[in-house]
């Protein structure tokens, strides 16, 4: 890839691309849900923090939720402050008094809460998406203006501490982000009843005043779960507080929150932790209220910086999986995707969040297009190779050529093969008397009618040497009938010859004949040669007699060895010519035969 400018480029474009369609939002939502699998793993709660549900059995023994006097909460309040040096650090209303009901009722409820100081009871705001007001007299854009702010009845608001109760949802609906103040429209900043609750915890213990988390833009900061739904061990029913079944000593310094913890009251979010099942809103106040104590601030690294890392690691992956081997592209992937989801773990116990999706997602996108990419190129590279190989040996042995790892090594096995020669009789005396065209003409189709006859009979052409040419049958693989198939192939030349002879006297005026040695018996086959530059061929006492019998063949004749025609017995028409004829480094007594027809 460094040698070819536009591979770089195209890398560069894929991983700008890619980086973009992450900084765009495109992969929000599933880049939440594996976060939120990755990031949320529920813990113990502390034991500092108490729930006192209005829950089915409350509604079974006091009433419908609806029909309730607010002197109930008021009895509660009371209950949980009846020891006077063992109160609860914190009480929570997770409920809205908005106006005025009954009045006795209201009076008891908001003397109950201003008698301890321990009370939080919740305000909401209703926000909208519009266009505020600015010192400055200028208009600005603020996606949670609010157009709406619900306080208790004024002897309420008065008597307790006011937290606001909004839960805002993230754009997949799911709860993973707290709001911690909101400033209202008379200039006030109203805490979260989260904020207010954790902040009587530090006042009970005299802690000093709550370290506040980091917060985005608009305010919100990210919760880290200590449990699901219905992991917090510790709740009550406000039927058996009121029952006194619990004893006041309890909830000393404890905080306590009192809310709908029942399926009618429609009080229960999905949240990061658990996308499958409801969490009712005190249990959200609850994780929130438990990650301020123990001080467990999270702050969501920036996208400008997570959108550099992820392009960066996108080009050195890409760099990484271009052409190299599966082995080494696998070790990659896993690094990267298995060490970037271990870099988000470890910056989470440090109190960072990146995005747990963007690098391993975009490498693993990579990391198969290459994959792809590189078997596409690998199989037209074979596509090539066998293409090439296709015009001067059987299928066969391309098949064995390709073998990874195994035919294109230098060595060779010991078989037993069919081996045959031919050369053109005649052409150095025809060569002289033509121009070099015309023989470079006749030379291709005698070489072609030989390659043709080879080929057609299942040989390996092993290579041309000027106007001659060697084959053999029975190796890589081993062959059915390999020594007929030889003699077939010698025979379809010298039918062959004569027809092409024919064209070329009427055209030249001039004409060849062939002379073709068949011999079979062992020789060794496979690559010889240098690790650079290697042949598959045979090589042994069987190809150079098959040599012979050609060199002393006369034009138009096939001669056989007597094991060729023993092989075929029966099957084959041959004359023998005795050891009439001496070959070259044999004995006396080889004897040779003129092929004659294949029955």
């Amino acid at each position: 890839m460094k040698k070819n400018p536009r591979a770089v480029l195209a890398a560069l474009a894929i991983a700008a691309l890619m980086t973009l369609s992450a900084g765009l939002g495109l992969l929000e939502t599933a880049d939440w849900a594996v976060s939120d699998a990755w990031y949320q793993d529920p813990l113990l709660f502390d034991g500092e923090i108490v729930l006192v549900g209005i829950d089915q059995k409350a509604i079974e023994d006091i009433g419908p939720y609806d029909e309730w006097g607010r002197e109930i909460v008021a009895m509660a309040i009371e209950y949980l402050n009846e020891s006077e040096d063992r109160r609860p650090a914190a009480i929570c209303l997770d409920v809205l008094y908005i106006g005025e009901s009954d009045p006795e009722a209201d009076a008891w409820l908001a003397e109950a809460a201003e008698a301890y100081g321990n009370v939080v009871t919740g305000c909401a705001a209703l926000f909208e998406d519009g266009f505020v007001e600015g010192e400055d007299g200028e208009f600005f854009r603020d996606r949670f203006a609010i157009r709406l702010f619900e306080e208790p009845f004024p002897a309420m608001r008065e008597a307790a501490t006011i937290g606001h109760i909004n839960a805002m949802l993230d754009a997949d609906g799911i709860l993973r982000h707290h709001l911690l103040t909101i400033h209202v429209p008379d200039g006030r900043e109203i805490p979260s009843m989260v904020l207010a609750a954790a902040q009587k915890y530090q006042d009970f213990y005299d802690l000093g005043p709550v370290e506040r988390p980091p917060t985005d833009g608009n305010g919100f900061w990210y919760v880290p779960f200590s449990g699901g739904p219905g992991d917090l061990w510790e709740s009550i029913s406000v039927a058996d507080l009121l029952a006194g079944e619990v004893p006041p000593d309890y909830f000393a310094g404890k905080v306590v929150l009192i809310g709908p913890y029942a399926p009618g009251l429609q009080d229960s979010y999905f949240t990061s932790i658990d996308h499958a099942e409801a969490m009712y809103g005190v249990e959200y106040q609850a994780n929130a209220i438990q990650a301020l104590i123990r001080g467990d601030h999270k702050r969501e690294v920036g996208d400008g910086l997570q959108l550099a890392a992820l392009f960066l690691l996108l080009v050195l992956s890409l760099a990484a999986f271009w052409q190299r081997p599966v082995k080494v592209s696998t070790a990659v992937w896993l690094l990267l995707a298995g060490g970037w989801l271990g870099l988000c773990r470890l910056l989470y116990a440090r109190g960072y969040v990146l995005h747990a999706l963007w690098v391993p997602l975009g490498v693993t996108i990579l990391y198969a297009g290459c994959l792809a990419a590189n078997y596409i190129r690998a199989a037209l590279e074979r596509r090539k190779v066998t293409n090439t190989f296709q015009r001067y040996v059987a299928p066969e042995i391309v098949r064995e050529l390709l073998k990874e790892g195994e035919a294109l090594e230098l060595g060779g096995k010991q078989v037993e093969i069919a081996v045959l020669f031919v050369d053109v009789r005649g052409f150095t005396t025809m060569s002289e008397a033509l121009e070099p065209p015309e023989v470079v003409e006749i030379l291709n189709r005698y070489l072609t009618l030989i390659s043709d006859c080879i080929l057609n009979n299942h040989g390996t052409l092993d290579k041309f040497v000027g106007d001659a040419a060697m084959a053999f049958w029975g190796a890589p693989l081993p062959q059915e009938d390999h020594v007929m198939l030889a003699c077939r192939a010698a025979m379809d030349m010298v039918e062959g010859s004569e027809a092409l002879s024919q064209e070329l006297l009427a055209q030249y005026g001039r004409t060849v004949a062939f002379g073709v040695g068949v011999h079979v018996g062992p020789a060794v086959v496979g690559n010889i040669g240098s690790p650079k530059r290697m042949d598959y061929t045979a090589i042994g006492d069987t190809v150079n007699t098959s040599a012979r019998l050609e060199a002393n063949a006369p034009g138009g004749t096939v001669y056989i060895s007597r094991a060729v025609a023993d092989a075929l017995e029966g099957r084959i028409r041959a004359e023998s010519l005795g050891d009439t004829i001496k070959l070259k480094g044999k004995k006396d007594g080889f004897e040779i035969l003129t092929l004659e027809e294949i029955l």
